[in-house]
């Protein structure tokens, strides 16, 4: 059955689509003054990192991460969004500001990027150490690269009416994983139309021997033709765990879950050479190929809710997956929240799209073509002519991007007129790649002869001022304070309630079945 005739049966069920949940979290770098990285622990009057439900930190105690509870509408959830940075803004101090785009300020070196810490219980020490971890192995430069993520469940109602109808898998689980293949399958979608990082500032490549970019000006390094370079050979990145066999397998929840413990349980000797201490001080967690899950760099991954204590994999074999997180996102600093209510919901049609479209195992031959696809995309994304890998054959990203429009715009039909009008809008970026987040980048960078910090150093300076300039949400406000003083709170009880050594504690985590 086609996608065509699938909606046609689910066309008297579009209303169950209301159920539908969402949440975003966004990531950026708190910057000093000059532009640099801020050296400033995490501000006291953001709360304690650890417990703070909305306002936390990434790897870098200066990479703060926004989240938004699961909420019902893109508007609903760009609101929360809104009013949670505007708190950001009229709490941080006034020699700090919030960078606005995916590819990092001006970085001084790996000695100036303060890990991320969140207190001395320890829960928090683990987080701390983990990310030592990655430090030490991937480097500290790569992790300052911030993006959004896109969490979103399809209602229980509607997945159970598809699977009625057999138009999806057999269960939640099986329709979530087969969603979760295609956007690993169609996943160059989102670099290509939401990419907004074809350059860096030199600062970031200084200790890179090698690579593809080159020189805009003094300041900046780009690729012509690239779409986000943060999900480039230059940005996060799997090579090791690729190199040592570790990939994860989509092909069903147990496969999935499988192969990311079976990097949680392979040693990997050039992590053995760094060790697990130095000197009394731990340098990471272990000395495997993963050090916990996470680790994994995926742009998208099937997610549960974590019950208090269990280990996400375990949650996610135990209760099956409650929501897919979208990783893939670059933050577009031409818009206030990196985001907008017309991408949003082309990304809901998208994931729909996902859910019915077939969706069978990805061989190996296959994921060599995604793979090839994603790197082109990436780096030379708006180059003309370029030809995908698709079916064993090549097409143009133009011929594809019609194809799956059509597509497209048949599952946005689900969900209203105004869906379907946000998805031909976006769509016109397969004809017009001048139009792509991308090139406009570039191509106000040229006209203004700026380079990638000024550009971007511009906009995070506007943001500040219009945000500041704005009608507080006193409600929304009071609510953040509260949610700051609880998490100390919460931070100091769970300090005071431990009962074990670090090592003891880390001995039994890892010991968990």
């Amino acid at each position: 059955m086609n996608i065509e005739q699938k909606i046609q049966l689910l066309q008297p069920h579009a209303q169950l689509l209301s159920g539908n949940l969402m949440g975003i979290e966004k990531e950026g770098l708190r910057i000093s003054k000059k532009g640099g990285l801020s050296q400033a622990p995490h501000p006291d009057s953001l709360g304690c990192a650890l417990t703070h439900p909305n306002i936390t930190t990434d790897f870098s105690e200066s990479l703060l991460e926004l989240v938004t509870p699961p909420l019902s509408s893109a508007k609903a959830v760009l609101n929360f969004l809104q009013d949670t940075q505007h708190y950001l803004y009229c709490r941080l101090p006034k020699d700090q500001n919030f960078w606005p785009a995916s590819m990092p300020c001006v970085i001084r070196g790996e000695t100036f990027i303060p890990i991320a810490q969140y207190g001395s219980s320890n829960r928090g020490k683990m987080k701390t150490v983990y990310r030592q971890g990655l430090a030490n192995r991937y480097g500290s430069v790569m992790q300052t690269i911030a993006g959004i993520h896109f969490n979103y469940s399809i209602s229980q109602e509607f997945i159970d009416k598809a699977c009625r109808l057999t138009l999806i898998g057999q269960s939640k689980d099986e329709a979530y994983m087969a969603l979760t293949r295609n956007v690993v399958r169609y996943g160059w979608i989102i670099p290509y139309l939401f990419g907004a990082s074809p350059a860096v500032c030199k600062s970031f490549l200084k200790g890179y021997h090698q690579h593809s970019l080159v020189e805009f000006n003094k300041s900046t390094l780009y690729e012509p033709y690239a779409t986000s370079l943060r999900m480039g050979d230059i940005g996060y990145q799997n090579l090791r765990e690729d190199e040592a066999g570790v990939k994860a397998n989509y092909n069903s929840l147990s496969h999935y879950v499988h192969s990311l413990k079976a990097g949680m349980a392979a040693s990997c000797s050039e992590y053995e050479k760094i060790g697990i201490k130095k000197n009394g001080e731990y340098q990471q967690l272990n000395a495997n190929i993963l050090q916990i899950e996470n680790e994994y760099y995926a742009s998208v991954r099937p997610k549960p809710v974590i019950k208090s204590g269990q280990k996400p994999l375990d949650s996610l074999s135990d209760d099956g997956i409650a929501y897919i997180e979208l990783r893939s996102l670059d933050l577009n600093p031409s818009l206030p929240m990196g985001i907008d209510e017309p991408q949003i919901h082309f990304l809901e049609v998208f994931l729909l799209f996902c859910l019915l479209k077939d969706s069978p195992a990805i061989s190996t031959r296959e994921q060599v073509e995604i793979d090839t696809n994603d790197q082109l995309v990436t780096h030379e994304g708006r180059k003309p002519g370029l030809m995908l890998k698709y079916q064993l054959s090549e097409i143009s990203i133009a011929e594809l991007g019609s194809e799956l429009t059509t597509e497209l715009r048949l599952c946005a039909g689900l969900f209203g007129d105004v869906y379907i009008k946000d998805v031909s809008d976006i769509a016109r970026r397969f004809d017009n790649p001048e139009l792509t987040p991308s090139a406009q980048t570039l191509t106000r960078m040229k006209n203004k002869n700026q380079g990638f910090f000024d550009d971007t150093n511009t906009f995070a300076k506007q943001y500040r001022r219009e945000f500041l300039s704005n009608d507080v949400n006193q409600a929304h406000f009071n609510y953040l304070d509260e949610q700051a003083q609880q998490s100390c709170k919460s931070q100091q009880a769970i300090e005071e309630s431990d009962t074990m050594s670090f090592d003891q504690y880390l001995t039994q985590y890892f010991e968990q079945v």
